[in-house]
């Protein structure tokens, strides 16, 4: 067994164990939110923990109504432009927490009068420590260069801290039922799906609302893993361009949305299909298919990206190896990396 699927494994149990120990902290970041009530949430994140700040955008932007954007690390590392952040909320999402142009920028954030915020695993780490209030992922270690465990740590930690925030006993409970649906959903992802994919060299996948943030995830995890040109774009904007690249066979994964995004996202994937694409639908329900992954199914919209990433997270896994590679250890990348 690969790092990368042992880690999926864990996801659930790491979940159960965020959850439980974030309870108290949760309460009292959801009453400090709601006294400040801030006119901006920036985020701040490279990667794949850059993907779990565009889940967070999508949910502060829906359940909240309140704007979210991602800072740019090089206007604190590179260009030392003051940032001016009186009275909003900067979040800082990491794993290790020690990449220097992540912990320089939260540091210009606090100094430009923003509320800072940590969502990282290592809680010893430099972001943890100059953070003025501290969310644990509580992942545990990760051995695999593919993040995963805390990826899903990440967008739980997000959903969280937005169910405190608004009291939002919905969202809460569904989060909670997380740990024992990850646990569930352990099947390998179809044979014939992996027959497939095994030789593509590049793809699209795509998302809207919620589940575009996992899109960009699992394209960065097609290239890291299976070194698949993947690219994830909005369902709404694949037409506008992109969508003269497609040529017969053309692989297209789709995080379909279980919201009111679902009905244009699906007429996108039939357009693409009469284009010559070869559609592959990752949903909520049903049973798997050659063409198909499927989830199981959670009680809060919101919240069924999270499962859709864990189950691509085996497809992800099992390509690669189905084509000759490593997904613990790519050829040129390393678990953190340090950007300045």
């Amino acid at each position: 067994m690969t790092f990368m699927l042992s880690e999926i494994d864990e996801a659930g149990a790491g979940i159960g164990r965020q959850l439980a120990a974030n309870r108290d902290i949760l309460a009292a970041l959801g009453a400090r939110l709601r006294a400040l009530d801030p006119p901006l949430i920036a985020t701040i994140a490279r990667g794949s923990s850059d993907c779990c700040a565009l889940y967070l955008k999508y949910l502060a932007e829906i359940a909240l109504g309140a704007p979210c954007a991602s800072l740019g690390p090089s206007i604190a590392t590179l260009y030392g432009a003051p940032l001016r952040l009186a009275g909003a909320v900067a979040l800082s999402v990491s794993q290790s927490g020690r990449s220097p142009d992540i912990v320089e920028l939260q540091r210009s954030a606090r100094h430009g009068g923003a509320l800072t915020i940590a969502l990282v695993n290592d809680v010893d780490s430099p972001l943890a420590r100059e953070a003025e209030a501290l969310l644990p992922l509580a992942a545990g270690p990760e051995r695999s260069v593919a993040a995963t465990k805390s990826m899903i740590a990440g967008l739980v930690a997000g959903a969280s801290l937005i169910a405190a925030w608004r009291e939002d006993s919905v969202l809460a409970e569904a989060l909670a039922a997380l740990p024992a649906i990850l646990e569930a959903q352990s099947a390998p992802p179809p044979e014939a799906m992996l027959d497939s994919l095994a030789g593509a060299q590049n793809a699209f996948v795509l998302g809207r609302g919620a589940t575009l943030a996992i899109a960009a995830e699992a394209a960065l995890k097609l290239k890291e893993t299976c070194a698949i040109h993947a690219e994830a774009f909005s369902a709404a904007e694949v037409l506008h361009g992109p969508a003269e690249l497609v040529h017969p066979g053309f692989p297209v994964l789709a995080f379909v949305p279980p919201d009111a995004a679902r009905e244009g996202t699906l007429a996108t994937l039939q357009r693409l299909a009469e284009m010559g694409a070869r559609v592959f639908m990752i949903e909520a329900g049903g049973e798997d298919g050659p063409d198909r992954l499927a989830t199981a199914t959670v009680a809060a919209p919101l919240v069924e990206p999270i499962v859709q990433i864990h189950r691509f997270y085996r497809l992800a896994e099992a390509l690669a190896r189905r084509r000759g590679r490593d997904p613990d250890r790519p050829r040129n990348l390393h678990k953190v990396t340090e950007t300045v």
